[in-house]
């Protein structure tokens, strides 16, 4: 399943690449495309950083409940040195 974050690792390449051409395509010298298609791509990865960033969930806290009684003695291991 394709998510935002599969789009734009796709798109930063693209943008780069496919901008970069269409610019010297369309008249425009090599040294001055880069850095407007590189800008693109920079915006791409700020949207998904800054904008659209990846976020985590809240960690889930659980209560561990003993069934036995609080005196009761540990488990054995269940690896022994001998």
């Amino acid at each position: 399943m394709t998510g935002y974050y599969d789009y734009i690792l796709g798109l930063i390449p693209l943008a780069l690449i496919g901008i970069t051409g269409t610019l010297v395509f369309a008249g425009l010298q090599l040294t001055t495309a880069v850095p407007m298609a590189a800008g693109v791509s920079a915006l791409l990865t700020g949207h998904a950083l800054f904008v659209n960033g990846p976020s985590t969930s809240a960690p889930v806290h659980r209560q561990v409940r003993n069934s036995g009684p609080s005196d009761a003695a540990p488990a054995p291991s269940v690896l022994d040195a001998d």
